[in-house]
């Protein structure tokens, strides 16, 4: 991942078809570059949160190593939902009107199937330690957000990430928390080697990295619905629950230890 990492901007030509998962309702769409994106809202249930988390995890992911589509900021101008017919739909383009975020389309990529996709423990590993760095909840054998794209596994769809900043309620002490969640990750019984890339990954992960990461999300998104005084002070706070989390990734490498041995 070269640094400072670069976010592109395109502008929304056509929406081609809903995603309907869930209640957030991505979608695929063209952009004035040619290509297709999946597009997540900014007027989507978890509004800007979902897409800042979205934002964070895929390019910390991106600079672990992880195949991850390429992301960019996703303008949607005021006049694009005027002709859509379902009523749905175009109450969600006239919310978003905007700065949005998108994901490079995976054209005839297939969803990851454990039971035929089986990584190597050390890739399993990874992605369980990302995970819980994180705190992705949406890694499971029901919702794998993973994709099979030219026999290589990628990582989407990290809008459930971060889930401590829907109340911002002592993030200091949410990072030191183990993520309990692990328990149902679709690859913990394959992370066999989380101790050795616990190592690489926290070598890697260097508060100068993080706060490169962080730095990436635009203001207009931190403006709002948070209990900071300034922009600056929100920005900061990704960057100190990161660098806590990491400091301590003991704790849920741990527990990750405790909930598979329970799974095998």
């Amino acid at each position: 991942m070269a640094y400072p990492p670069e976010i592109r901007t395109v502008q929304v030509t056509r929406y081609v078809t809903p995603l309907r998962e869930g209640g957030s309702l991505p979608a695929i769409v063209e952009a004035d570059d040619a290509f297709m994106y999946v597009l997540k809202f900014r007027g989507a249930g978890q509004g800007v949160k979902a897409l800042i988390a979205e934002l964070i995890a895929g390019e910390l992911a991106r600079l672990l190593g992880f195949r991850v589509p390429e992301i960019v900021f996703a303008e949607l101008d005021e006049s694009f939902g005027r002709t859509e017919p379902d009523e749905e739909i175009q109450d969600l383009l006239r919310a978003s009107e905007g700065l949005n975020l998108a994901l490079h389309y995976l054209s005839r990529a297939i969803t990851f199937d454990a039971l035929v996709n089986v990584p190597s423990a050390r890739l399993a590993s990874q992605i369980v330690w990302f995970d819980c760095l994180i705190t992705n909840v949406d890694r499971t054998a029901r919702n794998t957000n993973m994709l099979m794209w030219n026999r290589e596994l990628w990582l989407i769809d990290h809008g459930a990430a971060f889930y401590f900043h829907h109340a911002w309620q002592n993030p200091a002490e949410q990072a030191r928390r183990p993520f309990v969640q692990v328990k149902d990750h679709v690859l913990l019984p394959l992370a066999s080697e989380l101790d050795a890339v616990d190592a690489e990954f926290r070598a890697l992960l260097t508060p100068d990295k993080i706060r490169t990461v962080v730095a990436l999300i635009p203001d207009q998104w931190l403006l709002g619905d948070a209990p900071f005084a300034s922009v600056a002070e929100h920005r900061q706070a990704y960057a100190d629950f990161l660098e806590t989390r990491i400091a301590h990734s003991q704790l849920f490498i741990t527990e990750a230890h405790h909930a598979r041995q329970a799974r095998i």
